[in-house]
């Protein structure tokens, strides 16, 4: 038990292959072909702007990350998911799955996207230790799960219109995370089994190069994401963690990029890694989005080099 921070420090890193999806919609190569980002001819046209679903671009409503927003993989952009626009809702739903050597870890969820301006998600995070459980005296296939939900306010600006101005579209959020395993968080140092991350986001595409950055400030207590619990016996207390993320677009409906995600250090047992991963992603079309992505988590409990597969299916409108 001693060991379980360590391993679970990098579980995180997984998602981060969902990032490039909303890179996709940087395919056009100006602001004029903006219109090219809709569904090619034999598929079925945008809902004109007055109708209740469905008005955004192609891909322009980004993914869902780790703990539920829309944005990439690790980290929440400013966009808002969905496909709604400013008189529209929109909601997509995802499913993640992480294998490495002796580890797994699967998220799930869903969001709704409300006149572009406000986000509601809620998603589960479900780690399971499998056969290093046993290992650890915690029993063959221990599960931690968290649940989180999530408020995202976008403040200003337009990631995908605004090509003519230097400033990105800007958002603020709020996701409050509850642990299942109070008893073994505590006993590991953790201060409480829940916890509320405030963030502020900046993504700004560039449709000319093709080129997607987002920038976050997350303020937070959460060990490995809040799978450890939330303060420790080491530090106690809230700090800023930034997050970047970047994507490029290779054609229409493929993109490949990459994130960055620090973290706390907030427990004596084990130190804290930050996250990373490499990715691809493609869309077969303007509801369904594919992503995969090598994924470097290190070492986990008593494991090292954990390295392993990401994939990771988001379905919405």
């Amino acid at each position: 038990m001693n060991h379980i921070a360590a391993g679970l420090s990098r579980f995180g890193a997984g998602t981060l292959a969902c990032a490039c999806l909303l890179a996709l919609c940087a395919a056009p190569a100006h602001a004029q072909a903006l219109s090219d980002l809709e569904a090619p001819q034999d598929e079925t046209p945008a809902e004109p702007a007055n109708a209740p679903t469905g008005g955004k671009l192609l891909l322009t409503a980004g993914v869902s990350q780790l703990e539920g927003a829309a944005g990439g993989g690790l980290t929440p952009w400013a966009v808002i998911g969905g496909y709604g626009e400013r008189d529209q809702f929109g909601a997509s739903a995802f499913y993640t799955r992480v294998d490495v050597g002796d580890y797994s870890l699967a998220s799930y969820g869903a969001l709704i996207g409300i006149r572009d301006r406000v986000e509601l998600s809620v998603s589960r995070q479900a780690f399971d230790t499998e056969q290093v459980g046993g290992a650890l005296g915690l029993g063959e296939g221990f599960m931690i799960r968290q649940d989180t939900y999530g408020v995202k306010v976008k403040l200003f600006g337009d990631a995908v219109l605004e090509q003519d101005r230097w400033l990105p579209q800007v958002s603020v959020g709020v996701q409050h995370k509850r642990n299942d395993r109070g008893a073994l968080v505590r006993a590991i140092g953790a201060k409480d089994d829940s916890g509320t991350d405030v963030y502020v986001t900046a993504t700004k595409l560039y449709l000319d190069k093709s080129l997607l950055l987002n920038a976050t400030v997350r303020f937070t207590e959460a060990n490995q994401f809040g799978i450890l619990g939330f303060g420790g016996d080491r530090n106690d207390g809230y700090s800023p963690q930034l997050e970047t993320s970047v994507a490029y677009l290779l054609d229409r409906r493929f993109a490949i990029g990459a994130e960055y995600r620090t973290k706390p250090d907030n427990l004596d047992i084990a130190d804290e890694d930050d996250a990373w991963d490499v990715f691809a992603a493609w869309t077969p079309n303007r509801n369904i989005s594919l992503t995969v992505a090598y994924v470097d988590l290190g070492n986990i409990v008593i494991r090292d080099r954990q390295r392993g597969v990401y994939a990771s299916l988001q379905v919405g409108f």
